[in-house]
């Protein structure tokens, strides 16, 4: 059997991404990476899995700016994490904290 490239489900939603990672996910698949482009991250439901960027604390996921480059990782919590990612070009809103 293939093991998935990515360590987790995608599915594409407009402008945006929906990603889930199984609660049953590996700790050694979340490692530390950098992105490509500024994203913005958003939890869709309470949970206790952290975000962390390079020299700094972990933090609560709740809604996340993470500019191009910058070097980071998901930290592992309990059950299901299901995340919206979008394109701050695309964010109208006034509380993701994306300088819109």
């Amino acid at each position: 059997m293939m093991k998935e490239a990515r360590p987790y489900k995608e599915i594409r939603e407009d402008s945006s991404r929906i990603r889930e990672f199984d609660q049953n996910i590996s700790e050694d698949e979340l490692v530390w990476h950098r992105d490509e482009e500024d994203r913005i991250v958003i939890a869709l439901e309470p949970t206790d899995w952290l975000f962390q960027f390079d020299n700094e604390l972990p933090q609560p996921i709740t809604s996340i700016f993470i500019p191009k480059g910058a070097y980071h990782r998901v930290i592992k919590g309990s059950g299901t994490l299901k995340i919206k990612i979008k394109d701050p070009n695309d964010c109208k809103c006034s509380d993701c904290k994306c300088a819109k």
